[in-house]
C-alpha cells in the first residue's frame, strides 16, 4: 500500500476533509494556507488565501460549491470552491475551532474558543439572508459556559448539532429556529384548528390507550427551544478531539485524549462501542462500506522530540466496529496523526500528521478480501 504524499503545508496538519463525491480533499494546518487536492492522484488543485493565522477547521457543502474555514485569526470565511474567491468574512472575538455546513448547505455553524476573557459560543448563520452576513449577526448564538467546544458536527436532518467538549462531555444542541408553540395542531387537510383532545372519565381501555399514544406523540413533536441542550452524556474522561459521522448519519465516532475512541447513536447519544489504545486518539473515522474504524493519534506533540517513531505509536490503527478488536496498522508519519478521513467510496483513506504531510492510502486487494474471524 504505497501512499501518495501531499506536501503543501509548512506546519502541522489540523484537519483533512473529503467532499461528498470524494474527488477533492481539503487540508488545513497551523499555517494560514487552505489547500485543495485531487484525491485520485494527489495533484494540488489550488489554495484559498486570506487567513492570517492557523486554520483549525474546514468543510465543503453538499454540492462542493462553497468551502468554509475557521481560523485562529478570529475569523470564519466562506469561499467559492471553484475560483478561490472569498465570499464572506465573519469576524469573531476569539479563535474559530469548529465549523460546518448543514446538509442543505444553506446554514453554517461555527464555534469559538473560550479565551482572552471571551466565552465559548456556537453561532448559526443562514446564507440565504445577506443581512446576517453583512451585519455579522447570527440568527442564533448558543453560549457554552462550562467547558469549551473542541469538536462539533451537524446531526441528522440538520435539526441539531453534536458537540464534544474539553471536559469529555457530549451535548446535542437544538439547531431549529424557535417558533411559537401552539397548543393543539393544524391538520394537514385544510388548516383546521384541532383542540387538544381531552378525556373525561374514559372508561374503555381502548380510549385510554389512544389518549396515551396521543400524549406521547405530542411530547415527541413538542417544539424544541432554539439552542437548548437536548441530550447530555459524559462517556469520556478527557477532551474530545474529533467527531465524525457515519455515511448514513445514524452513528458517529469520537476520538479523545483519554486513549479511547467511542461509537455513539446520533439521535439518542447512546454509547455503543469502545476502541482502546495506549496513546491519545486525535481522530477517528468510520468506513462507509465495511464495519471498520480507523484511529489516528500518538504521543502528545510536545513529547515527540524525545521519542522514536516506534515507541511514539504514530501508526493509523484499524479496528473492527462490532468486535472492538484491532486487525491492522499502517505506519508512515514521523509524528502524531492529527486527522484521518475515509474516502466516501471506502477504497482509500487519508491521514494528516504533526509532520505537515498528508498521506493518501489506496487499499490493496487483500483489504477487500479480508474477513475478520471473531
Amino acid at each position: 500500500m504505497k501512499p501518495i504524499l501531499l506536501q503543501g503545508h509548512e506546519r502541522s496538519i489540523t484537519q483533512i476533509k473529503y467532499n461528498r463525491e470524494g474527488d477533492l480533499l481539503f487540508t488545513v494546518a497551523k499555517d494560514p494556507i487552505v489547500n485543495v487536492w485531487y484525491s485520485v492522484n494527489g495533484e494540488r488543485l489550488g489554495t484559498y488565501m486570506g487567513h492570517t493565522g492557523a486554520v483549525w477547521c474546514v468543510d465543503a457543502d453538499w454540492d462542493t460549491k462553497h468551502v468554509l474555514t475557521g481560523s485562529a485569526d478570529n475569523s470564519c470565511r466562506l469561499w467559492d470552491c471553484e475560483t478561490g474567491k472569498q465570499l464572506a468574512l465573519l469576524k469573531t472575538n476569539s479563535a474559530v475551532r469548529t465549523c460546518g455546513f448543514d446538509f442543505g448547505g444553506n446554514i453554517i455553524m461555527f464555534s469559538t474558543d473560550k479565551q482572552m476573557g471571551y466565552q465559548c459560543f456556537v453561532s448559526f448563520f443562514d446564507l440565504r439572508d445577506p443581512s446576517q452576513i453583512d451585519n455579522n449577526e447570527p440568527y442564533m448564538k448558543i453560549p457554552c459556559n462550562d467547558s469549551k467546544i473542541t469538536s462539533a458536527v451537524w446531526g441528522p436532518l440538520g435539526e441539531c448539532i453534536i458537540a464534544g467538549h474539553e471536559s469529555g462531555e457530549l451535548n446535542q444542541y437544538s439547531a431549529k429556529r424557535s417558533q411559537p408553540s401552539v397548543e393543539g395542531a393544524l391538520s394537514q387537510g385544510g388548516g383546521v384548528y384541532i383542540k387538544p383532545w381531552r378525556i373525561n372519565g374514559a372508561s374503555s381501555r381502548k380510549e385510554r390507550t389512544s389518549h396515551r399514544q396521543k400524549e406521547q406523540q405530542r411530547q415527541r413533536h413538542r417544539v424544541k427551544k432554539s439552542g437548548e441542550v437536548l441530550v447530555n452524556v459524559k462517556e469520556h474522561s478527557r477532551q474530545i478531539n474529533d467527531i465524525q459521522l457515519s455515511r448514513d448519519m445514524t452513528m458517529f465516532v469520537t476520538a479523545s485524549k483519554d486513549n479511547t475512541a467511542k461509537l455513539f447513536d446520533s439521535t439518542t447519544l447512546e454509547h455503543q462501542k469502545t476502541f482502546r489504545t495506549e496513546r491519545p486518539v486525535n481522530s477517528a473515522a468510520l468506513s462507509p462500506n465495511y464495519d471498520h474504524v480507523v484511529l489516528g493519534g500518538g504521543q502528545e506533540a510536545m513529547d515527540v522530540t524525545t521519542t522514536s517513531t516506534r515507541i511514539g505509536k504514530f501508526e493509523a490503527r484499524f479496528f473492527h466496529l462490532a468486535f472492538e478488536e484491532e486487525f491492522g496498522r499502517v505506519k508512515g508519519h514521523f509524528g502524531p496523526i492529527n486527522s484521518v478521513a475515509f474516502h466516501p467510496d471506502g477504497k482509500s483513506y487519508s491521514s494528516g500528521g504533526e509532520d505537515g504531510y498528508v498521506r493518501i492510502h489506496y487499499f490493496d486487494p487483500q483489504y477487500f478480501e479480508f474477513e475478520f474471524e471473531a
